[in-house]
């Protein structure tokens, strides 16, 4: 499986990006839009975290900027009924983090929103993931991250008990509310946090 391409980007489009490798090799890799809207000027070196989807009549590259993005799109193929376009076009209305977030809390009315994902499909993936996505929020919640202390804080948290989303959840909250702090103090507030 190709997990990985550095090279230049020669084009960036919406749904695309063409990379060509040192050793002259070009790969056309399709990209959510949250991606395309984060990729660095034509021209200039890239990396991108890469999904090979392999078909009887095709193979594709599903490209994307780092591992909680590729983990998440991964994760959607195994539901039934989402196949790669339909997990970019999630991928492509919200962020990861948020995409493991309304599925956790099945929080149907986001997922409802999001093209080529009807009320009975939206209501199909939450039922089917909301049990296997723990073990990357916390990837995908760190990943976003760089508070000192908030991987220690969620694994604290996951210790006590905790899952490692309620854990991630708590910890983003904090720091979102109250800024960077000692570990301990992190750990301490989020929590406070959960047991409000």
């Amino acid at each position: 499986m190709i997990s990985r391409i550095r090279g230049v980007l020669l084009r960036r489009a919406i749904g695309v990006a063409e990379v060509m490798t040192q050793s002259g090799v070009g790969y056309e890799i399709q990209i959510p839009l949250t991606v395309f809207e984060r990729l660095p000027p034509e021209g200039t070196e890239v990396e991108l975290r890469t999904y090979q989807v392999v078909r009887e009549d095709s193979v594709e590259l599903f490209g994307f900027l780092d591992d909680a993005e590729r983990a998440v799109f991964g994760r959607l193929l195994t539901a039934s009924g989402v196949g790669p376009r339909l997990a970019v076009s999630i991928l492509s209305s919200m962020s990861p983090d948020r995409v493991i977030r309304a599925i956790i809390d099945r929080d149907i009315a986001s997922l409802r929103q999001i093209p080529g994902l009807g009320t009975k499909k939206a209501e199909r993936l939450a039922l089917e993931l909301a049990d296997r996505m723990d073990d990357i929020a916390i990837t995908a919640a760190t990943t976003r991250s760089s508070a000192p202390g908030f991987e220690e804080a969620v694994h604290a948290l996951v210790a006590l008990g905790y899952t490692s989303a309620d854990a991630a959840s708590a910890v983003r909250k904090v720091v979102d509310d109250q800024g960077a702090m000692a570990p301990i103090d992190l750990i301490k507030a989020a929590l406070a946090a959960i047991k409000k």
